[in-house]
Order: structure tokens, then C-alpha cells, then sequence
């Protein structure tokens, strides 16, 4: 297996590589069982400590999102020797993954590899990714347990998990945040999400099916109905997007490619306050306006309970659906949790200006993830794309300047001055919501006065301003050849 080789090749190197002292076992004899112990059960081996003066300092990173890959992107792998630890080999472009659910891009288009972010990780001696979870974290020991990953998007592998450790100088958490379920029962079985490529597959897979089983002989109305009511939950920017991505395959594609089914199918937006409640009472107004036009159902509701075919109101209303797509907001993952750091307000890892985790030496935490804490004055940002990266430059640049003064070696840079905080002004806010339209708003805040958009002109903003955001000029002409071709002949509608 590849993964059993990487460690092998690596234990060769015995001043990286060697198992923690607290995990002893009995390392077989033969090289292509390295790892084990005679027993046959897994030993917790690992990268070892770094050596001052023979190795460069060592910088793990936890997670391949925004914040962690503007990290690894920016940071100097000549003042560091980078490790990424995550369970996905790439980082997604998530304001355009909507628009991958019904073909408008292909999935690829959204998927940037870490190799090609951080070059080093590839082609540095020193420096790797690992296919992994971390489970813990030791910061006396300047330690991180991990658990190789052997399944994903629900499909697991039958290789049983490989644990290992790896030792750091400096460490950034990058883990990013989960869903929110508000602990509504069958929320988790029953719904998908919209946060990773798979999902997007899933959905795209499901309302594919239900298109194709609609039309077979024999189905009642009702059935039909059924299977083709696409409910959304939750009415942020995600939420919307994705309401008007497939109100535009639904009109463009559907009412063309399954003339036979196209009365039956209906898109249905349920949000319990305000939908872009971000953005000022005009903009909101425009969108309402403008998804009620596309023939999406706007419903002011709390969800109660999910169940297999329908999903349950706190006022008892009943709601049918063949494809259910969560999208309520995000909150702490599990892993986050069980850290036992200083938590923000709302459970996240609590940083302080320079987004370092006060409580211990060598560890940051940004993105998603982390928060400030109450003792520095400051709000939690939101769960933004653009706070996540805005985070992972300013810490890169931070790292950097810790690296050149000496500082990048486990207890190293206690003493020095870091210089100036930490400080995030937003940029603005888009939305799209279908039909060559979006939202464009690029004020400070919703009270404040300045530049706010709709119609057209904001649909072209939108478009060319996440067409530059786009990491690499490979994706970016991938994305822009799939504008053009989706322009051009439709959507793909070939279910893979």
C-alpha cells in the first residue's frame, strides 16, 4: 500500500523518523512490515523532533481551507520545513461549488491540490501531506496524534486506520467549522449538506435520479411531486445561491431535457428570520423579488424534525421533498471541542490579536475555527471565506517574520516582538440569485453608507470577481471555459 511505503521511505531518515517515546513496540524485521508490531497491530510512529542547527523548524498545518491553504501558499517553506495534516488533498473554492450541483461547472474547476498551493509539499525533502485526521494535540510535548483517513463522502475503505504522530515548532490549526443541526432529529441521515466536493456530487447525483425515476411508467402525480421537490434549508448566501442555480437549470435545462416532468419540479427556500439578513433591507427586498420570479418558494419557518420523505415545521406544516440541501450556518467541529484550549463565545478556539493560543507555546488558530476572546475587546468574526484568508496572510507574514529573527524553533520566539496585530475590514458582500442577476454590496457594514448593487452589472462583478479569486490560472481558465461552454450548449446532465 502507498501510504505503508511513504512511512517506511521515511523511517530511513532516523533524525525525522522515529516513534514517540511514550509508544514502544516491536518493529518487525521486515522492511515492508515497518510500523508494526510483531502482533500485527498498528504503533503510533511518527515525524520526530526537529534537530536546531541540522533541520529547519517545523510548521504543521491542520486543514486544507481557506485560512490554512492562504497559509501554506505564503509562507516561506526556505525558513520552514511544512507538514499539512487534513483529510482532503485540496482546497475548495466554496462560492462557486453551487453552481458545480447542476453542471454549470465541472467538479474539478473548484478543487485546487495542496501540491500545486505550496509547491514545497511536494518537492521538498522535509516537507509532506498526510492523507489524516488529528485526534489530539500535546503541547507540552509539541506533539499532534493523527489517524490516516480510509474513507470519504460516506464510503470507507476496508485498510483500517494508521495512527502516527508528528512533532512540531510551530503549529497552525486550520480545522474549520461543521454544519450546524441545531440537533434536529434526522437532519444528519436525511439532508445533505453544501460544504465539500461530495456533496455536491451527492446532490447532483439525487436530483439527477429523481428527474430519470419521475418519468418511469407507472408513478402517480403525487410521487412525482415528490421526487421532484428540492427543498432548501436556510436562507444565508449558500442557501440563495443554490436556490438560484437550480431555478436557472430548472428553466434552461429541465423545461428542454424532461418536457414530460417539467410542471412537477419546484424549488422551495425555507429560512426562519430574514433571507442575506447580512445585507441592508433594499438588497433583500431585490432577491426576494427576484427567486420569487425564478419560481422559488420562499417559506418563513423553523424546521422540527426531518424524516426520510418530508420535513416537519414547529407550526405542524408538512413539507414533501425528494432532495433536501441543509445550508443553516456552521458551528464547532467535534475535534474542536475536545481541545482543551481557552474557548471564544460560540465554542471556538480563543485567540488573542495575533492569533495565537494564549495558553501555550508555538500554536495558532485561524479560519473558522478560532475567535477571539473576550479579554481582547474584539467581536467573533464571521465565518467567512474572506476572513479566512485574510487570517492565513497576515499569519504567513507573521510566521515569516518569526522565522528570519530566529524564532522558528519550539520555544523560540516567547521574547519577540511581533508587531502589529491582527486587524480584519471586510471587503464587501456578493450574492447571486439567478437569471444573470446577484447582489453586490461593498460597504463596511449594512449601516454604513457606500456602493450597493443589483441586476446585471452585479452579475458581472460577481462573476469576474471570483474568476481572480480563483488560486490557480489553470482553474481559472477551467472555470471560464465551463461559463462559456454551459453558455454556449447547457448544462451536462449526464448522471456519473
Amino acid at each position: 500500500m502507498a501510504w505503508v511505503r511513504s512511512f517506511t521511505r521515511l523511517s530511513r531518515s532516523s533524525s525525522i523518523w522515529k516513534p514517540a517515546n511514550r509508544f514502544t513496540s516491536t518493529i518487525s524485521a521486515d522492511p515492508g512490515l515497518a510500523g508494526f508490531s510483531s502482533s500485527g497491530s498498528a504503533f503510533h510512529a511518527g515525524l520526530g523532533p526537529t534537530s536546531p542547527g541540522l533541520d529547519k523548524p517545523r510548521l504543521v498545518v491542520l486543514g486544507t481551507g481557506w485560512a490554512g491553504c492562504r497559509l501554506m501558499k505564503s509562507v516561506d517553506a526556505g525558513l520552514y520545513d511544512i507538514v499539512c495534516v487534513s483529510p482532503r488533498n485540496h482546497m475548495v473554492f466554496t462560492p462557486l461549488l453551487a453552481s458545480t450541483c447542476v453542471g454549470t461547472l465541472e467538479f474539478r474547476s473548484v478543487a485546487e491540490p495542496i501540491g500545486r498551493i505550496q509547491p514545497a509539499i511536494s518537492t521538498a525533502p522535509d516537507s509532506y501531506f498526510f492523507l489524516a485526521r488529528c485526534t489530539a494535540i500535546d503541547p507540552d510535548a509539541h506533539t499532534v496524534h493523527c489517524e490516516s483517513v480510509t474513507d470519504q463522502g460516506g464510503v470507507r475503505d476496508a485498510v483500517e486506520p494508521w495512527k502516527f504522530t508528528v512533532s512540531y515548532d510551530k503549529l497552525v490549526i486550520a480545522a474549520g467549522a461543521e454544519a450546524s443541526t441545531f440537533g434536529i432529529n434526522g437532519v444528519k441521515e436525511h439532508a445533505i449538506f453544501l460544504r465539500e466536493v461530495h456533496h455536491a456530487q451527492e446532490i447532483r447525483r439525487r436530483l439527477l435520479l429523481n428527474l430519470m425515476l419521475s418519468d418511469v411508467p407507472g408513478i402517480s402525480e403525487d410521487e412525482k411531486k415528490r421526487l421532484l421537490h428540492c427543498v432548501v434549508i436556510g436562507g444565508g448566501p449558500t442557501g440563495v445561491e443554490f436556490s438560484g442555480e437550480l431555478s436557472d437549470f430548472i428553466i434552461k435545462d429541465v423545461h428542454e431535457r424532461y418536457s414530460h416532468v417539467k410542471d412537477f419540479i419546484h424549488v422551495t427556500l425555507i429560512e426562519a428570520n430574514e433571507i442575506l439578513s447580512s445585507f441592508d433591507v433594499r438588497l433583500r427586498q431585490y432577491a426576494t423579488k427576484q427567486l420569487t420570479k425564478s419560481g422559488v418558494r420562499l417559506v418563513r419557518g423553523v424546521v422540527k424534525d426531518v424524516q426520510p420523505e418530508k420535513v416537519i415545521l414547529n407550526d405542524g406544516t408538512e413539507v414533501p421533498y425528494g432532495l433536501l440541501v441543509w445550508s443553516t450556518g456552521v458551528g464547532p467541529s467535534p475535534f474542536v471541542k475536545s481541545l482543551y484550549f481557552p474557548k471564544s463565545p460560540g465554542g471556538r478556539i480563543g485567540v488573542d490579536d495575533w492569533l495565537r493560543i494564549p495558553s501555550v507555546q508555538d500554536v495558532f488558530a485561524i479560519g473558522d475555527c478560532s475567535g477571539f476572546l473576550e479579554t481582547t475587546g474584539k467581536p467573533t468574526l464571521p465565518a467567512l471565506a474572506q476572513v479566512a484568508e485574510r487570517q492565513g496572510k497576515y499569519l504567513s507574514n507573521l510566521l515569516n517574520q518569526i522565522g528570519k529573527a530566529g524564532g522558528g524553533y519550539r520555544n523560540a520566539a516567547e521574547n519577540l516582538e511581533l508587531g502589529d496585530p491582527f486587524v480584519y475590514r471586510h471587503l464587501g458582500s456578493m450574492a447571486t440569485v439567478g437569471r444573470y442577476k446577484a447582489l453586490v454590496d461593498l460597504r463596511q457594514n449594512k449601516e454604513d453608507k457606500g456602493l450597493s448593487l443589483t441586476g446585471f452589472i452585479s452579475w458581472f462583478i460577481w462573476r469576474s470577481a471570483y474568476l481572480t479569486r480563483v488560486i490557480s490560472w489553470r482553474n481559472r481558465f477551467y472555470v471560464a471555459i465551463n461559463w462559456l461552454t454551459t453558455f454556449v450548449f447547457g448544462r451536462d446532465i449526464s448522471r456519473i
